[in-house]
């Protein structure tokens, strides 16, 4: 093994030397996988020392997950293995997410954000809240990966090679060949595909130091019931409930789309779909009769399955790219 020393000076700014970065992304999504391979790469290619782990709970499609990496010279020993909460690379797989988590936390300036939209990084800065002197690399990795036929996780490797110039884009794209030959043959060529879009397609942006969003400091998590307060036996004094769930994280690209024209509410989409996102009005028809009339998806609880389009039997109900975020 050779190593090119020259690219693999880490341009750490922490106090144990170690250059980290933290994947923001949904299960589903593959970044466990992703920073399993960037580790691969530091530590076999490049002559590094690296830790790559996850944090999740349930592996269910669409919940949260975060993949973290941690990268040292070769003479230094990695003796933490805590989650990173100050990264020097902060990846956003979907911004769903800004929903629901708090994805600046940590991030300084001099930090670099990846983010995956086909939104401009101006639009981008705004939805997020990104603090000034961070640079933003913007990518459509989910139409690179839509169009390739592959999960989206390749194609943001390309661009984290853009972003951590350190990390040999030849080298990574050898590591990717080499997890994805043994399993999956015929997907090696496509992920290469994408992973060279991502590295080639990426808009960056400097944003500027202006003071429009402040920084955010890491703070952990405090839950509001403890040992203190918790109610007596555990018991569990709000009901469960679903009406504000979002469901649009688990979409991996897709949307139904409904044309009225070819319509002839029939019903087949509200059988068959699982979480109740076919609404239906009640109003009268051209003979004075009352019935039921499609009237719309509940696009915030669709999770993109398409079992609607499948079931419809006038194809009034199309699978069309997700464009919105």
């Amino acid at each position: 093994m050779t190593t090119d020393t020259k690219k693999t000076q880490l341009p750490s700014r922490n106090e144990f030397g170690t250059y980290e970065i933290r994947m923001e992304s949904i299960g589903g999504q593959g970044a466990n996988l992703a920073s399993k391979i960037l580790a691969d790469t530091a530590i076999l290619e490049l002559g590094l020392n690296g830790i790559s782990f996850a944090s999740y709970g349930s592996e269910k499609k669409g919940t949260p997950v975060r993949a973290y990496i941690r990268l040292a010279a070769a003479d230094k020993e990695i003796r933490i293995n805590s989650p990173v909460i100050e990264p020097d690379l902060e990846v956003i797989f979907s911004l769903v997410l800004v929903k629901s988590l708090p994805l600046m936390m940590g991030v300084n300036p001099g930090a670099k954000v990846i983010v995956n939209t086909a939104k401009s990084p101006e639009e981008v800065r705004d939805i997020v809240k990104i603090p000034g002197g961070v640079t933003l690399y913007c990518v459509d990795a989910l139409g690179i990966a839509v169009e390739e036929k592959v999960r989206l996780n390749t194609t943001i490797l390309g661009t984290m090679a853009r972003a951590a110039d350190f990390i040999d884009k030849d080298h990574l794209e050898n590591s990717i060949r080499r997890n994805f030959e043994k399993k999956y043959p015929a997907l090696v060529e496509p992920n290469i595909k994408g992973f060279r879009r991502g590295y080639d397609e990426v808009k960056i942006y400097e944003v500027p130091d202006d003071g429009k969003y402040p920084l955010v400091p890491f703070h952990s998590f405090q839950p509001k019931l403890g040992w203190k307060n918790a109610p007596i036996g555990g018991v569990i004094l709000n009901p469960g409930n679903s009406v504000l769930n979002d469901l649009s994280a688990s979409r991996s690209g897709f949307i139904p789309v409904w044309n009225a024209e070819k319509c002839i509410n029939c019903g087949e989409c509200d059988t068959t779909c699982p979480d109740q996102c076919i609404i239906f009005e009640r109003r009268t028809d051209d003979k004075g009769k009352e019935r039921q009339f499609f009237s719309h998806i509940d696009i915030k609880h669709c999770k993109g399955c398409l079992r609607c389009v499948e079931s419809c039997p006038k194809q009034a109900l199309t699978a069309e790219r997700e464009t919105g975020e």
